[in-house]
Formats: C-alpha cells, structure tokens, sequence
C-alpha cells in the first residue's frame, strides 16, 4: 500500500469531494431553511432556541452521512 495516499491526483480527488460535500450540504440547508416557517439563523443564535439547534445539528448530521455515502 505504501503512500498511494500522498500522490497528487488522490488529494485532488479528496479536495474536490469534499468541497463537493460541502456545497451540496449547504444547498440542503438553504432548501430546509426556506420551507421552514420561521429564520432558522435567527431562532437559533438570537432567541438561544436550543431545542431548534438540536433539532438542526440532527439534520445537519444526516445530511452529512447521506452525503458522505454518495461520494464514498
């Protein structure tokens, strides 16, 4: 196996999956912020909803599983 890993090509491949990740992530949560009923940003920092910020950090993370298996 050896350091396969270090050539430039596979950081590349990482970079660009990752940063894929992160886009479609983001997208996901600009979708899931407009059909909600409220400002997801606002309720959560200025208001201190905790039970909202649970509610997002869960989804946060699903959608990162989700993503993190289309790309592996």
């Amino acid at each position: 196996m050896g350091i396969e890993w270090l050539k430039p090509a596979v950081i590349l491949g990482s970079l660009v999956y990752a940063l894929i990740g992160v886009v479609v992530f983001w997208l996901c949560f600009l979708i899931i912020d407009k059909l909600t009923p409220y400002d997801l940003w606002q309720e959560i920092v200025e208001k201190q909803n905790v039970a909202l910020g649970l509610v997002v950090a869960a989804m946060s993370l699903g959608i990162c599983i989700i993503v993190a298996a289309a790309i592996h």
